[in-house]
């Protein structure tokens, strides 16, 4: 089996330093690197940087291109060892080298000179020129998978504490706040005032690249998006203002005559939102590929349960038609996870500027309904009927819909949510670890029963029961049993 190293682009020459520090965590006693690249690739650079991290900033780290081999004693002894001028295998005996790799760390610049005398379970760290700075390339040998991340973690960290110096808020204390179910991580500093740090790691399918486009949009139409106060695109770091914790949950069980009035306005910042021309170059997907992004029901779902593989060409087929029937009109601008979670009431300022959005970077086209949907068919709290009728209803007349015609569309697209939902929190569970998930399910499926029961929607509403089972305890426990171990 080949194994993939570890990939670092190491831009600046502060990148090679950060790789070094993080390298400085994880390694201890008999552990040895072996530094590969060619003369002026940084691996003196990097040597120093990890021998710097372990002993003193300020220690004095020559290059042992002439010694051979620079000591550094303490618990463990650091050898750094340049072979560049070996010119044959057995003077690495006489160096004693063979007894540092067993109780030392050992950082080895031109390994290849080491014949059979090398070590047994190196690291190996290659670095190469890349456009204007470098990359690296890390092989773990049989390190357990842990050993890995926790470089990647370290080196995180590193990378986050400077763009935090840079920004001014390097002396901050900081609160971790809740994650949700994404990679992205939010942490609140305490410094002059306070501020939201968001660590959104590269790669994946929101960036703070979208982020930070469909900020500028909302803020332009004068709702309260948080304003960006600092960003570095390339790493996936942005510092927003703090817009508080007055989310809708908690400001609806602290004051419950304020339910109405929060919904009121939500929906109207959506009326707001599709009464613009949305942010530029959004994407834009076909009833058919909306569909089978709820082919997740049946690959996670309904195979967890049943243990077959099937149902989802014959799900997503009649998805696709009934959205092409029913919700398949004009695009406007959606913000996909529009819901009380990611809604804030900020009750000193006025007008739409009252309600706060979180949470917007997957924003696309699609239809009208679907927001409305993500708001009032909430996987995490059960929204009263009689605000889900008037909330309809006051959308439908500010947007000019004929109201039964709305009530179809949103009803298909509450299907679609709700069998992606599905899908997503078993996936949540069995492949992520989290099945804190499962808990909403009985939630999601009696908002897709209820979607379904309308006359509409009867083709797709046999099709669910032909192949996805309910989600009774016996059914959710057989879930939980596959459950992917906690990280």
């Amino acid at each position: 089996m080949t194994v993939q190293p570890l990939t670092i682009d190491l831009v600046t020459e502060a990148d090679t330093t950060r790789l070094g520090q993080a390298l400085a965590r994880v390694v201890g006693a008999g552990d040895c690197v072996l530094l590969e690249g060619s003369i002026g690739a940084g691996k003196s650079h990097l040597a120093r940087a990890l021998i710097r991290a372990l002993r003193s900033p300020n220690e004095e780290v020559p290059s042992p291109t002439f010694t051979l081999v620079q000591t550094y004693p303490g618990q463990p002894d650091i050898w750094h060892a340049d072979l560049y001028r070996l010119t044959h295998p057995d003077e690495v005996h006489e160096l004693g080298l063979e007894t540092a790799f067993g109780d030392s760390i050992c950082l080895i610049e031109w390994p290849d000179r080491l014949g059979r005398y090398a070590p047994q379970n190196p690291i190996r760290l290659r670095l190469d020129a890349k456009g204007d700075g470098r990359v690296a390339q890390i092989w773990l040998g049989a390190r357990p998978h842990g050993f890995g991340a926790a470089l990647l973690a370290h080196l995180r960290k590193l990378q986050a504490a400077e763009f935090l110096a840079q920004a001014g808020w390097g002396q901050a204390r900081a609160e971790l706040l809740a994650q949700d179910a994404s990679a992205r991580q939010y942490t609140r500093l305490f410094g002059h005032g306070t501020a939201i740090f968001m660590d959104a790691p590269t790669g994946q399918a929101d960036s703070v690249a979208d982020f930070v486009k469909v900020d500028g949009h909302l803020l332009s139409l004068g709702l309260s998006a948080p304003k960006i106060l600092a960003q570095d695109i390339a790493q996936g770091f942005l510092l927003l203002e703090d817009l508080g914790d007055g989310l809708y949950p908690a400001a609806i069980a602290s004051d419950p005559a304020v339910e109405v009035g929060l919904y009121e306005a939500a929906t109207d910042v959506l009326v707001h939102v599709q009464s613009h021309p949305p942010a530029a170059n959004l994407p834009d997907l076909s009833a058919q590929e909306w569909a089978e992004s709820a082919g997740l029901v049946a690959d996670w779902y309904a195979m967890a349960i049943t243990g077959a593989a099937q149902g989802r060409a014959e799900i997503t087929a009649s998805l696709a038609q009934t959205l092409r029937l029913l919700a398949d009109g004009p695009r406007v601008m959606i913000l996909r996870d529009y819901h009380a979670e990611n809604l804030l009431y900020l009750p000193d300022r006025a007008g739409l500027a009252r309600v706060g959005v979180l949470d917007f970077q997957l924003a696309q086209m699609g239809q009208p309904a679907y927001d409305l949907v993500s708001l009032l068919q909430d996987a995490r709290r059960d929204v009263p009927q009689r605000i889900k009728a008037a909330m309809v209803a006051r959308f439908a007349v500010a947007r000019g819909f004929d109201l039964a015609a709305f009530q179809a569309s949103y009803a298909a697209l509450g299907a679609l949510r709700a069998l992606r939902i599905l899908g997503i929190f078993a996936r949540l569970c069995l492949a992520e670890g989290k099945p804190k998930y499962l808990d909403l399910v009985p939630r999601v499926w009696g908002q897709l029963q209820a979607n379904l029961s309308h006359p509409a929607l009867s083709d797709l509403r046999a099709v669910c029961a032909r192949f996805l089972p309910p989600p009774d305890p016996s059914a959710l426990q057989k879930v939980r049993a596959q459950c992917k171990p906690s990280p």
